[in-house]
């Protein structure tokens, strides 16, 4: 009876432990599958992005000539600014609103090219407002009144859409992040992570310091996280700093805002004018606001930035290079700007994506939101997958732990992680350790059976 017992017992775990090398097998499968990135097919798209889509579709049909700019309408629509009621009848045709406006958008970037084209003052930012039809020109405290009046001549040559506006603020760069890296040139943010399939990196703004820059993780410097490997300042305002380890580690895909919360970030694009979106910085936290103009040129004391995303986000300083975002999409990393977070103000950011293309990297997203990692500006995978929401009514993203520490993992934890290969290779070493263990075990058993038989029999 023992001995049968014995054998009911060897062959349930022979069959567990077969069962655990086919599940184990179809683990890995399942996982491998998961981490390769999906086509644009089939990649969501949030509402805002798909008005985005939709405008920037009408503008490209119809010419620079015949349109002024595109944007999100208070109702979540896309809003198409036109010079001619034959286009305005096409863009309602297509489901867009239709704004017909003075001058085209050729007009417009006429008038910012002959701002470029004259002296440089520092203290200057300018931007065309899609929704007014207008080129918004500002010049902050620091600007003269002798500049202040070369700059209103140049406006005026060009014409009245051009609008002069001071700020009581100044324009500077955000010097000092969501998760703050230090360095002897000053502190700044940790913006998103990237990769270029070898190594990880922090992409953050240029103007924080040069190729070279040691980065840490404490004020104390003993916790290197890496060093500058390429920086754009100015002209751009975007660097790439190299993480001493070369892996980001986990919550690689995370982009904290505070209290220990996070969101994951889905996917990468280029924002849209009325765009509600997010700033997240270890000095002030986590704020929102809207985007107001795209390409904007901003004359910092260190020199000039174009191509910039123009917000009414609050910044301050220890803001900057951290991440701009909207509902799990990954926006722009923060330039500079001006006023503070009491009183409000402006703030410019560089887009990821220009930063993404001129360092050859892509970004680290999310596995369980994307499947893997994504460079491709448009169309971008995102946590709202619904088809019309207000500008109002935009979040973060989805939620996430912060994670201790900055880099670096151990090998359990990245075994255990269901995200990866690694649960799948636990399972089948487990199950082969039984394989093995019960042929040992029954190999055992029938020498001591051989050796008490011959005992009694020559005993």
């Amino acid at each position: 009876m023992r001995h049968a017992r014995r054998r009911v017992v060897r062959r349930v775990t022979r069959l567990t432990a077969v069962a655990g090398l086919l599940l184990g097998g179809a683990m890995v499968t399942q996982a491998a599958m998961a981490s390769e990135t999906p086509g644009a097919s089939a990649v969501p798209r949030s509402s805002a992005q798909s008005a985005a889509a939709t405008g920037a579709g009408l503008v490209s049909r119809l010419g620079t000539s015949r349109t002024a700019g595109n944007w999100i309408g208070a109702d979540g629509r896309p809003v198409v600014a036109v010079t001619d009621d034959k286009a305005a009848a096409e863009v309602r045709r297509a489901g867009a609103e239709a704004k017909v406006v003075r001058h085209s958008m050729d007009e417009l970037k006429s008038a910012t090219a002959t701002l470029r084209a004259a002296p440089r003052v520092a203290g200057t930012a300018w931007a065309v407002d899609y929704r007014t039809n207008r080129v918004i020109v500002e010049a902050d405290s620091t600007v003269s009144a002798d500049d202040w009046s070369r700059m209103t001549k140049v406006a005026d040559g060009i014409g009245s859409f051009v609008r002069m506006e001071r700020t009581k603020s100044t324009f500077t760069t955000r010097l000092n992040g969501a998760q703050p890296i230090l360095s002897t040139g000053g502190r700044c943010s940790a913006g998103f992570n990237v990769t270029n399939g070898q190594s990880d990196f922090i992409l953050t703004a240029g103007h924080c310091g040069p190729t070279g820059s040691i980065w840490f993780a404490d004020n104390q410097g003993t916790q290197q996280l890496g060093r500058t490997v390429s920086s754009s300042f100015p002209s751009n305002d975007f660097s790439l700093v190299q993480y001493a380890s070369g892996r980001a580690g986990d919550g690689a895909d995370v982009v904290a805002i505070g209290g220990g919360k996070g969101v994951r970030i889905t996917g990468v694009s280029d924002p849209v004018v009325g765009q509600r979106v997010f700033r997240s910085g270890s000095t002030s936290g986590l704020h929102d606001g809207q985007v107001t103009a795209l390409n904007a040129t901003v004359n910092y004391p260190e020199g000039t930035v174009t191509g910039l995303v123009q917000t009414t986000v609050c910044a301050e300083p220890g803001d900057s290079g951290g991440p701009l975002f909207s509902e799990g999409i990954a926006l722009g990393v923060t330039s500079g700007g001006s006023g503070d977070c009491t009183t409000g103000g402006t703030t410019f950011f560089q887009p990821v994506t220009k930063a993404l293309s001129a360092l050859g990297v892509k970004l680290i997203v999310s596995a369980q939101q994307a499947g893997g990692q994504s460079a491709a500006p448009s169309p971008a995978p995102s946590s709202a997958t619904h088809s019309a929401i207000a500008p109002g009514t935009a979040s973060p993203g989805s939620s996430a732990p912060v994670k201790g520490g900055t880099e670096g993992s151990t090998l359990l934890s990245r075994l255990s992680d269901p995200r990866t290969i690694g649960p799948g290779l636990l399972v089948i070493a487990g199950s082969l350790i039984a394989l093995v263990a019960t042929r040992w075990i029954r190999a055992e058993q029938d020498r001591k059976a051989y050796r008490r038989y011959y005992s009694a029999t020559w005993g």
